[in-house]
């Protein structure tokens, strides 16, 4: 009983180290990565055309920190379920969400109109936030409650 209460404290004390490094991430997102979305985004974008940018940078700094975000959310999913099963589909999930984002992404900054910019906005969203960690606890969870 002991032991297992100690392997939970420490489960906790990494799942909330994690966590505080997803944090530092976006703390310091604009010291760390080039994203002129960012303050763009954070305006009345609606009325403002898209800021100057450069495709290659924004796409390599995309894919960084999508990486960064996908690491730390693999390091949570191991330390919340120690499979490595869970882990190589997790990866697998994370890799053709990233493709396919990033195709997204493209078309919506390439050919969205100007009033339909809240498309770019949330496929960025998932493409710079942790948001598909979200996704995958509650299914491995009740992959592991149920199976």
């Amino acid at each position: 009983m002991l032991k297992t209460l100690n392997k939970h404290k420490i489960d906790f004390l990494w799942t909330t180290l994690l966590v505080v490094l997803f944090a530092l991430i976006r703390t310091f997102e604009n010291e760390l990565f080039y994203d002129p979305f960012l303050d763009y985004f954070k305006r009345t974008y609606l009325y403002e055309p898209f800021p100057k940018y450069d495709s290659v940078q924004l796409y390599l700094n995309l894919i960084f920190r999508y990486s960064l975000n996908t690491v730390i959310s693999l390091a949570i999913l191991q330390v919340l379920f120690h499979k490595k099963a869970y882990l190589k589909l997790a990866l697998a999930f994370y890799s053709v969400s990233l493709v396919l984002l990033l195709i997204a992404f493209s078309l919506a900054l390439n050919f969205t109109d100007f009033k339909d910019y809240q498309y770019l906005f949330y496929i960025r969203r998932f493409l710079i936030q942790p948001l598909l960690l979200l996704l995958l606890i509650p299914a491995f969870y009740y992959q592991k409650k149920f199976a």
